[in-house]
């Protein structure tokens, strides 16, 4: 898999917080807090990225799966959040692991600031009081200047993006952008891949939407294909265009 500089990074830092990087291996995150906690945020991707791949080499299938699996009580606790997202999206597992890791160095920086964004490829937690706006990128064709405004009474939360033609993210389908919302960072995560999986054309974002809905813990969800887009829940959509 080739590596894709994460250029967007650089146009979404917001003004009020301290924003660092860290990389581990496959995880290359973007995290803001009040200070810089880039030493305490890479000891957290370090942890969860343990827990994941020691359960991983006792149990290979675990990453090879595109299906839902149970996993025992004494599994690590990131793994059966995966799992247990999965089952709720049925998918497999590691469809959940960036929205997973985003709200666990997020809740970790969490304790040593007021404010906190994890960006993890796309898949974002937030914490704190402030209102936020989350630009949108459905790629060239895709709907544009577009963003999403995240209110500080609906945080925490989870902003989580999957794409079958942005991005290196696996999809099975062909949907520009797919964003689920959610308290629950691997629940965001693997229901957008579940939705994106199914969305093809404009037709299929009404039945994606729908689908959404009966997903217990979904706060909101959003779905753009060839141009077409579809919102449903806690979404508020607003202009990014620049006045001529």
């Amino acid at each position: 898999m080739m590596y894709e500089p994460r250029t967007y990074r650089r146009i979404s830092e917001p003004a009020d917080l301290e924003c660092f990087e860290v990389s581990v291996k496959e995880t290359d995150l973007a995290a803001c807090a009040t200070s810089d906690l880039s030493d305490l945020a890479e000891d957290l991707v370090v942890r969860a990225r343990w827990e994941i791949e020691s359960f991983i080499r006792a149990h290979p299938y675990f990453a090879e799966t595109m299906r839902p699996i149970d996993v025992p009580a004494s599994a690590p606790a990131t793994v059966r959040r995966m799992a247990e997202a999965a089952q709720f999206a049925r998918v497999g597992p590691m469809a959940a692991v960036a929205g997973a890791i985003a709200e666990y160095v997020a809740r970790g920086l969490a304790e040593a600031s007021r404010e906190v964004i994890v960006e993890n490829g796309g898949d974002i937690y937030l914490i704190g009081e402030e209102d936020r706006v989350i630009s949108l990128w459905a790629g060239e064709d895709g709907v544009r200047d577009i963003g999403l405004a995240v209110r500080g009474g609906l945080l925490p939360v989870a902003v989580c993006t999957s794409s079958g033609t942005v991005g290196h993210s696996t999809s099975l389908g062909s949907a520009d952008a797919v964003t689920v919302l959610a308290r629950n960072g691997a629940l965001a995560d693997a229901v957008a891949t579940a939705l994106a999986n199914r969305v093809h054309t404009p037709e299929d974002i009404e039945r994606a939407i729908e689908a959404a809905r009966h997903v217990h813990g979904v706060l909101g969800v959003l779905v753009t294909v060839e141009g077409h887009l579809g919102a449903w829940g806690n979404v508020r959509l607003v202009s990014l265009a620049e006045d001529d």
